[in-house]
């Protein structure tokens, strides 16, 4: 799959590729504070996900390492997590259903890499 730097995922963020199946999202944090990481589904022209019939953050969250699982926050449409200062994390996601290339960005704050495979 791919590896995602600091600078793609600051502000707008990255375009997700194509995402099925039990899929492991490895963190790596080199700030010296707590860093938060989104995924979040492509809103419409409105700014909102009405009339959208997709629903890319519903799945399987499990194999929580390095992130305290209380942190996730998740709704239809979007997924976020702290991580703490100089960690390396993971987690295993796994959407109900394939999760198309470009439809979700991904999102981070201070010096977060993320590897998805």
């Amino acid at each position: 799959m791919a590896t995602y730097t600091s600078d793609q995922l600051y502000g707008a963020g990255v375009a997700t590729e194509e995402i099925s199946g039990a899929t492991t999202f490895l963190f790596g944090n080199s700030s010296t504070g707590s860093v938060y990481f989104t995924m979040e589904q492509v809103k419409n022209v409105n700014g909102n996900y009405s009339g959208s019939t997709t629903t890319n953050a519903i799945g399987t969250f499990s194999a929580f390492s390095g992130i305290d699982d209380a942190t996730l926050v998740t709704s239809s449409y979007m997924w976020s997590v702290v991580l703490q200062p100089n960690t390396i994390a993971t987690l295993q996601f796994a959407p109900s259903s394939t999760i198309a290339a470009g439809s979700s960005m991904l999102r981070g704050t201070g010096d977060l890499e993320l590897t998805i495979s």
